[in-house]
């Protein structure tokens, strides 16, 4: 039999070996130094080396901030004309270093030069009521004491998402997806193997492949081995944070991802390249983009919205960058989507707290004031973070009053272009308590449905602080509460395969989990 290849390192294991081997070299320079004072014995030569990681690819970082100099070695006096000019001179060549570092850059990508971490990219197919506190691990839902539901369907599938179980061949605290707390989550529509998507504060898109199995390691041949996570490949296709992204519903191979860095890109997996489809024309222009969609109607079309209370429309199939525009809120949106059955209606939630339903067969208005017709709103106690629609006509809306609201708009089929809806009939169908105090270091929750439910049975999940991932029928009814040992921080952004009955999760440092 062939002999196991051997694991390579993790990137923790070679970190603490470096870190032994600098404390090492610290301690025998001291000894040194105090054996030429007299002070102390000289260090032995024949000190055991520590051991030695196995060599790893390094990634160069380029550090573009501009390095502070002494004015005292070159002459400059405190406090005067020249020592505040110097000062003036550093601060301005900080914030443009800095401005430089999160501009977008407007090119093409090849997936091998933004290839940060994991093995190279190829193209064989590997990648195909008040809520109170939070209280880690305390359960608010037990399966085995659910006696709510009585329709039999309902039964079942709540008892088969109980029986989902966190990826076996690795823990949580193993697989880290992102460098950075993740923001946007998704599972490729493939049935075929779970293969899991994350973006990151600082505009990393972890990819990994949960068909992994876990490397065998052995315990006696090195007690300190570290267990060895599965494959990561990190790009780095924008410069600040991935907010959301789309797998595209005409082209299994293609994600669009939308960053603060204002652009949105297409990475086409077949061919291993990030190309920029949309930014302002002004490449200096800031449009953080909050929400994306591409419908099914139109693979040309892209929606997206901005944190300034934009929404836009734009064909890529034109030359000139010139999207169509709407201001539709004085405040940021947080998210927003399109019908699923009929995209013209668009569910935007805003932090000016709240949900509206929009008419794009209907564009009113002139300059400023223009923007597609207001079918109704509602009005939340606190800002909504997040609107969902799914394929029957609810939307479901996460927002701070520590709720989750569903709204039926079952019946929109047949409104017509300037349709309203009155104050009553905008009102939630639904209203479950749910803490969303996410505060400022945990990822705001959404609650996201599944696609395309096999069962027709519709439900969401959504991320819950207490460590565990939420979820519900459209009835709100829970259906189950996952979480599993090694979760140690709050898994806020889930999301559904859109088909299969698999939940993927993300934390605050990049972790994944996994439940299938």
């Amino acid at each position: 039999m062939a002999k196991a290849k051997k694991a390579e390192v993790s990137d923790y294991e070679r970190k603490r070996q470096e870190n032994i081997a600098k404390t090492q070299a610290l301690l025998r320079n001291l000894e040194m130094e105090a054996a030429q004072a007299g002070l102390g014995k000289a260090a032995s030569s024949t000190r055991p080396k520590p051991k030695k990681a196995a060599p790893a690819k390094r990634v160069k970082v380029e550090d573009v901030a501009p390095r502070r100099t002494s004015s005292r070695l070159k002459g400059i006096e405190a406090d005067s004309e020249k020592a505040k000019r110097k000062a003036e001179d550093e601060y301005v060549a900080i914030k443009e270093a800095d401005r430089a570092k999160r501009q977008r850059i407007s090119g093409a990508f090849n997936f091998g030069d933004i290839t940060i971490v994991g093995k190279t990219w190829d193209q064989s197919g590997n990648f195909l009521r008040i809520v109170g506190p939070a209280n880690p691990y305390e359960r608010t839902f037990d399966f085995d004491d659910a006696s709510d539901i009585t329709d039999e369907d309902v039964k079942v599938l709540r008892e088969r998402i109980s029986g989902l179980r966190l990826w076996e061949d690795f823990e949580p605290n193993e697989i880290k997806i992102t460098p950075e707390r993740i923001y946007a989550m998704g599972l490729h529509p493939t049935e075929e193997k779970q293969l899991v998507f994350a973006g990151d504060k600082l505009g990393n898109l972890g990819i990994c492949d949960a068909s992994q199995k876990a490397a065998e390691v052995k315990v006696e041949d090195d007690e300190d081995a570290d267990v060895e996570g599965p494959t990561i490949t990190t790009l780095k296709p924008h410069t600040r944070t991935i907010h959301t992204f789309q797998f595209s519903p005409h082209d299994s191979n293609a994600v669009y991802s939308a960053s603060y860095d204002s652009s949105i890109r297409k990475l086409d997996l077949a061919k291993g390249v990030a190309v920029e489809v949309y930014g302002p024309q002004d490449p200096n222009e800031d449009q953080p983009l909050s929400g994306l969609e591409i419908s099914k109607d139109d693979a040309n079309v892209l929606y997206f919205s901005t944190l300034d209370g934009r929404f836009g429309m734009y064909d890529m199939r034109t030359e000139v960058r010139d999207a169509q525009i709407f201001q539709l809120s004085d405040k940021k949106i947080g998210g927003f989507s399109l019908h699923p059955q009929h995209p013209h209606l668009v569910a935007t939630a805003s932090l000016d707290r709240t949900l509206k339903i929009w008419d794009l067969r209907k564009i009113t208005g002139s300059d400023d004031e223009r923007g597609p017709a207001l079918v109704g709103e509602h009005e939340s106690r606190l800002s909504v973070s997040h609107a969902a629609w799914n394929s029957v006509g609810q939307v479901a809306t996460a927002s701070y009053d520590d709720t989750v609201k569903i709204y039926d708009f079952g019946d929109c089929k047949g409104w017509k272009p300037g349709h309203e809806l009155s104050e009553q009939e905008m009102k939630p169908k639904v209203i479950v308590p749910h803490n969303n105090q996410t505060g400022r270091w945990v990822t705001i929750l959404r609650a996201q449905w599944q696609q395309f439910p096999q069962d027709n049975i519709q439900r969401f999940c959504i991320g819950n602080m207490n460590r565990f991932v939420d979820v519900y029928t459209g009835k709100g009814q829970q259906l189950a509460q996952l979480g599993g040992e090694g979760i140690t921080a709050v898994p806020a952004v889930a999301k559904f395969h859109p088909t299969m009955d698999w939940i993927a999760a993300g934390t605050a440092s990049g972790k994944l989990c996994l439940w299938m």
